[in-house]
């Protein structure tokens, strides 16, 4: 980031791919943009570029594009370097930057320009917005970190002392490293040689082992040891755009399409010939001018694909507004790396295509001609008819932070959703917040606290005033209690649906959603320089559900509580410690000041009786401040408590020459020895820790806080802490099978404590303030008390602590988000939806998307089909289902089985209602099975079908004539006009399982 700060970026030509370049570079905060384009603005700039407007036209496009640029980030200032309409950039005008961007340059001045960039140390990249991108940032380009992962850390178990030095780690983890990686070493004892030594190269083994080279002359190794990867940096040698022209190397973007890139290079340069001739671009569909470039394109290289060449003549005038923002996101992306050297930059020549995102009939000549509209530039590739599929599309979009703002940036590019009886659908539940604003660029800080769907809404409407009244924002969040509001009339209106979440659990409700309702998903999602995209399309492909990740490893309890290694556990530590000192306790009083009996109960059902008296007691009694001096003593004792003396009573309990039963070291390998910390003012985390904790304990009483260091020191320093003595016999979770230490609780005890509480009454309307955690304010206390506590608990047990950003970014499970991938991911999205509008139906059609802007890497597949089940002579994927009419009754809807499928019934259920079984006694049976289903549901539940319900979930299992259990699809049953049931049946082993979701599919899900 400091080096971006030190970096002035120029950006030539503010076209749609220029705009979306400088929009992501000003987002990422380097030290300024200056732009470049004195060139008029027309009505087809609109189709792609968001930050002019209509009453632009005819303005210099620089000077129209600033106003709006500059309000992304008030630390970036943007200028213009002005110019006149006709003047191109010169080599004069460049010299200032340490970045030049080209957008839409013809090759003679890309040649000009970067002949005087190669050799002056000036990092050059132009761009077209129809998609060749070309990097050069020098003979000799260092990059510091290629991949951007993290550095990787394990702890090693043996060292061999020989030619080969093979290293052991421990077998709790993979070791992840690759054949070519640096290690260096902490913490080894015997072979201490390793210890701070220089970067060694390394050979992977084994996922738990890998060699270091020559041992031999070195000390025996003898126990312990910290691998420490090192990221080395890597030089890069550019060739200038003159000679790489003749000898390209292209950075593939689709392997299916190897051969695309080596044609379109020969199409680019044949496209650049055609238009310095004629004057202008090959017409849409035009086959005269196709030939012609064809023609051209051939002389350069023989072997290029002349239907791949056809295409690019046909689309020359084209303007797509995704094909911008993956580019534009791209080439942002390497701007960064040019300015950081963080990254591996791309090397040398990018070329992308989605030209199976076209028609399945393709358009005319005559439907492709410009009709006056902001949308000529979309009309030229997909023709008229296409533009109003398009127009007439509606979309339900959930969520409107980063991939929905950029989403609705490019739908109101497109058109999407403005004919006549459309509409897009757009809900989120978030309001604006100050960290939003880095990435989701619709938002502005005069729009803080207002909610998304609404500002975002708005803002695109701006961009496109065709999008006025058809954008219906809302704020209900996507789940079973909004049934009511996205019901099956919301759903019968919608042709798709298009998630930005974040978060698991909402994207597997709407996945179910569109299955029941049989609508096509666009499912997407980014982490720092990784993104992915998902289509889900009905009765073609797999649903988002049907394959997940694997759960997230957690940490065992006992090592969070008693044997860190690494910071990450004591960040984890942290925070429970702030649940227990700062929400928990204030919560167990104020139920016990405001709900009769609690105590009473909460003793006879909890199995830590002591523990909780003591705790009210504690917060509402013994240690209840009145004065904010009393807030910074009970800090004080706290840290007493949970950096020195719990650790001397772990000393006392498992001394730091305590052997286990097989006479090894006990703190060896993963454990390691603590020592107890004594309270020193002067040190700013040990005061740190005081000035969080006694503001957080304030703000539980609604006591003012203070911040004067000086007054916490002179407090803290005049505690008289309390002799500690280590207790014997206590007994310490050392696996986690191990019981969790309690003290052993006396109900007599607890009878006394309990004695010492003020009845309810004498405090009626008094209440404590438990603390909300919240990681974005930054002047709550909430991160700097978890990384003092944090780093203190690090400093206990000897691991490397860690920054406030670091903890913070942990603790409050930051997933990281950059304005260059969601740009990227979005445009693959819509490419994609371009599909939907069109309504393809081969698997081969679609693709499913991986990106590592890092690397950089893109990865496409065809989406997985859905899976085929059968049972009898029926074939059937989770899209199917079986359809009943008129309501049946219970012995209906038995019987039908029986008769059509020769199936018995032995179990059915609805929700957590037994309707009836097999073995359900006959009176009951007697009683149900001639009841229509939408009565027996209601009669067994005792609950009233809801008014927008009709659909109701029924499980059900079905054995065959042998006694086997037996799977089939859903049945949909419709009872009457405006209600109807859906059935889903599973196996008996998935009804043990107890899953209850909304929908349950047979594929076990």
């Amino acid at each position: 980031m400091k080096k971006m700060a030190a970096s002035n970026v120029l950006i030539v030509g503010l076209n749609g791919l220029g705009a979306e370049i400088a929009k992501n570079v000003c987002l990422a905060g380097v030290k300024s943009v200056t732009l470049y384009d004195p060139e008029p603005v027309t009505l087809q700039d609109l189709s792609s570029q968001y930050l002019l407007r209509e009453e632009d036209i005819g303005k210099p496009r620089a000077a129209a594009t600033l106003p709006r640029l500059s309000e992304l980030n008030a630390y970036v200032p943007v200028r213009n370097l002005g110019g006149r309409s006709g003047q191109e950039i010169s080599v004069d005008m460049i010299r200032p930057f340490q970045v030049v961007v080209l957008c839409n340059a013809s090759y003679e001045k890309q040649l000009e320009i970067n002949d005087w960039t190669h050799p002056n140390g000036v990092h050059f990249i132009s761009a077209e917005a129809r998609d060749p991108v070309f990097n050069d940032f020098g003979p000799k380009f260092t990059c510091v970190d290629t991949t951007g992962e993290q550095a990787l850390t394990g702890m090693i178990v043996s060292v061999d002392k020989d030619k080969e030095g093979l290293v052991t780690c421990l077998d709790e983890a993979r070791h992840g490293l690759e054949d070519g990686d640096f290690v260096t070493f902490t913490e080894v004892q015997g072979m201490e040689e390793l210890n701070g030594c220089k970067p060694r190269k390394i050979s992977v083994k084994g996922p738990y082992t890998f060699t270091i080279g020559d041992t031999s002359g070195f000390g025996d190794y003898t126990r312990g040891g910290i691998f420490h990867q090192v990221k080395m940096p890597k030089i890069i040698e550019f060739k200038s755009l003159r000679e790489s022209l003749k000898s390209p190397e292209f950075f593939i973007t689709d392997f299916a399409k190897f051969d695309h890139p080596a044609t379109l290079h020969a199409g680019f340069q044949a496209l650049s010939q055609f238009r310095k001739q004629h004057q202008r671009l090959p017409r849409a569909r035009n086959a005269e001018d196709a030939a012609a470039l064809v023609s051209l394109a051939k002389k350069i290289d023989a072997d290029a694909d002349e239907k791949v060449l056809t295409e690019l003549a046909y689309q020359a005038t084209g303007d797509l507004s995704p094909i911008t923002a993956v580019i534009g996101g791209f080439v942002a992306q390497e701007v960064l790396k040019a300015c950081s050297a963080k990254f591996h930059p791309m090397v040398q020549h990018m070329y992308f295509d989605s030209l199976e995102s076209l028609p399945s009939t393709l358009p005319t000549e005559e439907d492709c001609k410009p009709i006056g509209s902001r949308h000529d530039g979309q009309i030229a590739v997909f023709g008229k008819q296409f533009q109003e599929k398009i127009a007439s599309h509606r979309q339900f979009l959930v969520g409107a932070g980063a991939i929905g703002c950029e989403m609705l940036k490019n739908w109101s590019m497109m058109g999407l959703a403005t004919g006549p009886d459309a509409k897009i659908q757009v809900t989120d539940l978030d309001t604006i917040e100050k960290s939003n604003l880095n990435r989701q660029f619709l938002f502005r800080p005069k729009d803080l606290g207002k909610f998304k769907s609404e500002v975002a809404g708005a803002a695109v409407s701006e961009m496109n005033p065709a999008l006025k009244g058809h954008i219906i924002c809302k704020q209900e969040p996507v789940g079973q209690s909004t049934e009511n509001v996205f019901n099956d009339d919301f759903f019968a209106a919608l042709d798709g649906v298009t998630n930005a979440l974040d978060n698991v659990a909402a994207r597997q409700y709407m996945d179910q959603r569109c299955i029941l309702y049989e609508k096509p998903l666009l499912e997407s999602g980014t982490m720092g320089t990784k993104g992915n995209v998902q289509v889900v399309i009905p009765h073609l492909t797999e649903s988002y559900s049907s394959s997940q990740d694997p759960p997230e490893k957690q940490t065992l309890s006992c090592t969070v509580k008693n044997f860190p290694n690494a910071i990450t556990h004591t960040i984890e530590w942290a925070r429970q410690e702030f649940d227990a000192m700062f929400v928990k306790p204030i919560e167990s009083v104020n139920q016990y000041l405001s709900e009769p009996n609690y105590l009473e109960n909460s003793l006879k059902y909890s199995g830590q009786q002591r523990e909780l008296v003591e705790q009210i007691v504690s917060y509402l009694v013994t240690s209840r401040p009145l004065t904010f001096e009393e807030c910074i003593v009970w800090a004080r004792l706290q840290f007493e408590e949970k950096f020195n003396n719990a650790i001397r009573q772990l000393l006392h309990s498992l001394p730091k020459d305590h052997l286990t039963t097989t006479g090894q070291p006990f703190w060896s390998g993963p454990k390691r020895a603590p020592d107890p910390l004594a309270f020193n003012s002067s040190d700013p985390t040990h005061l740190g820790f005081i000035i969080a904790a006694a503001n957080l304990h304030a703000y539980n009483y609604g006591l003012r806080g203070e911040t004067d260091p000086n007054a916490f020191k002179k407090v803290a320093d005049s505690v008289i802490v309390p002799e500690f003595t280590p207790r014997s016999g206590v007994k310490i979770q050392i696996t986690e099978n191990d019981p969790v230490d309690q003290a052993a609780s006396d109900s007599n005890d607890s009878n006394d404590l309990v004695k010492k509480l003020p009845p309810p009454s004498s405090l009626a309307g008094f209440r404590l303030t438990p603390v909300e955690f919240e990681k974005d304010d930054d002047t709550n206390h909430h991160i700097d008390f978890i990384t003092a506590a944090s780093n203190l608990r690090a400093l206990n047990y000897k691991i490397p602590v860690a920054d406030r950003h670091s903890t913070k970014q942990i603790a409050g499970k930051i997933i990281p988000a950059i304005a260059t991938t969601t740009t990227l991911v979005v445009g693959l999205v819509c490419l994609e939806l371009y599909k939907i509008i069109d309504g393809k139906r081969k698997l081969e059609e679609y693709k499913n998307g991986f990106v590592n802007l890092a690397l950089p890497f893109f990865g496409f597949s065809e989406p997985i089909a859905a899976a085929k089940n059968k049972f009898g002579n029926t074939e059937w994927t989770l899209w199917d289902r079986i359809e009943f009419n008129n309501d049946p009754t219970l012995k209906e809807f038995i019987q039908w089985f029986r008769s059509t499928h020769e199936l018995d019934v032995t179990m059915v259920s609805q929700g957590v209602s037994m309707l009836w079984s097999s073995f359900t006694d006959k009176k009951k049976s007697a009683e149900r099975l001639p009841m229509k289903f939408s009565k027996l549901v209601e009669h067994v539940s005792k609950r009233p079908i809801p008014p927008h319900t009709k659909h109701l979930l029924v499980e059900v299992m079905l054995m065959d004539e042998e006694g086997e259990d037996v799977e089939v699809c859903r049945s949909l049953r419709r009872r009457r006009p405006f209600l109807s049931s859906w059935f889903a049946f599973e196996t008996e082993e998935c009804i043990e399982r107890s899953t209850r979701t909304l929908i349950l599919y047979s594929t076990g899900e």
